[in-house]
């Protein structure tokens, strides 16, 4: 028998989060080498002019705050 010890991703997609750089909304998730990594949507910077896929960033689970 197999024993899953990956726990379920702590945050969902559509959820705001806060992290080092600003905050965001999850976009997506992944598992990859046991730990969970999200897609998150950074809240627009008017003086940068970030547009499109420039607003994504990935983030593990360890740099996003509650």
């Amino acid at each position: 028998m197999r024993v899953n010890s990956v726990a379920n991703p702590m945050f969902h997609q559509g959820q705001t989060i806060r992290f080092v750089g600003g905050t965001g909304i999850i976009r997506d998730y992944q598992l990859q080498s046991g730990t969970w990594n999200y897609l998150v949507e950074m809240e627009p910077e008017l003086e940068v002019g970030r547009i499109g896929y420039e607003t994504m960033i990935w983030l593990s689970e360890v740099d996003i705050v509650h």
